[in-house]
């Protein structure tokens, strides 16, 4: 009889040291490159009680076949923040784990955590310990829409206690800069070899004369009012045919503003040959018939602008012949 209670109390003494000297979870896998890429099996690892550590894993669906957008996006930016708290903690102090776990490879736990949709964030902290929470529950976080590093690590500090964490480090973007650099050399060779060629076009008056009249002409026949207001191209008159012109001054349609612009460009372009080509015709009979023309223009456009105007407002008073 004495025996036995000897070696029933060597196998307690044996069990509690085989228990203490046995690794946590945190133990485990705080040294392995994070984040974790979790199982089933090692998601309840890490995430089961007691555990005197935090632990931060993604829900993911990485696979195209989910068309997960945000999924994809994220995971650069989820792998950065765990490599650099794992780079800033490499004793561990914080005792934080990062775990990636992904559809395929946890269906149950999506079920278990009645999930519709993906990435979720869950955090899980303590249930034992100094930092441990009353209930152990984790906390869950949705992404409705993109999300940064920097946004996730400002998070997971608010959950925990306040201390000098590890700082998220970004590494150079050597492909911008070279992408950048290379767009400077070649838009200064361009413009190096094009100068003698672009220069003379760039300095043409009549160029610019041309497009100053074209940006006037579109902006004052209305073009911006019909983006503001996204205006119908054209409506029916309720007899099979089609208006044109909308009634009163603050109502327009798109054909409206075209034609507005062309009668206006005709206008423009009539008043131009009319003062500067005219005179410049050394034959005067030439000259002659040319004024009579663009003088006739101007009138007869002149007119059927003004019946415009009564189309839009019957009570507009002016008008000129023939229209």
């Amino acid at each position: 009889m004495r025996v036995l209670q000897v070696l029933a109390v060597a196998a307690l003494s044996i069990s509690s040291v085989i228990a203490k000297k046995s690794p946590s979870a945190f133990d485990v896998y705080h040294k392995k490159q994070s984040p974790i890429t979790l199982t089933e099996q090692t998601h309840d690892e890490i995430t089961s009680a007691p555990r005197d550590y935090y632990a931060a894993v993604l829900l993911t669906a990485l696979d195209a076949k989910y068309a997960c957008g945000i999924c994809r996006e994220f995971q650069p930016e989820w792998d950065l923040l765990a490599k650099s708290w794992q780079k800033g903690d490499k004793k561990g102090e914080h005792r934080l784990l990062f775990g990636t776990l992904d559809f395929d490879q946890g269906r149950n736990v999506f079920v278990k955590h009645q999930l519709q949709t993906a990435p979720v964030l869950f955090f899980f902290p303590p249930t034992t310990g100094a930092n441990a929470s009353p209930d152990g529950q984790p906390v869950r976080f949705d992404f409705l829409g993109p999300q940064s590093a920097e946004g996730i690590h400002a998070w997971l500090q608010r959950h925990m206690p306040p201390s000098e964490y590890p700082q998220l480090s970004r590494p150079f973007n050597w492909s911008k800069l070279i992408t950048t650099v290379t767009i400077i050399l070649g838009v200064f060779t361009f413009g190096t070899v094009a100068y003698p060629y672009i220069m003379p076009v760039i300095q043409n008056r009549n160029l610019w004369a041309v497009l100053s009249l074209i940006m006037v002409l579109v902006f004052t026949s209305g073009h911006m009012y019909n983006h503001i207001r996204k205006v119908p191209y054209v409506t029916g008159n309720g007899k099979g045919g089609i208006t044109y012109f909308a009634g009163g001054f603050s109502n327009q349609f798109g054909i409206e503003t075209q034609i507005i612009a062309a009668v206006y460009a005709v206008l423009s372009f009539a008043t131009i040959s009319l003062g500067l080509k005219v005179p410049r015709m050394k034959d005067a009979r030439t000259q002659q018939i040319a004024a009579i023309i663009w003088s006739s223009v101007i009138f007869g456009m002149y007119s059927f602008l003004m019946s415009l105007f009564r189309i839009k407002n019957g009570g507009y008073p002016f008008w000129l012949p023939p229209f």
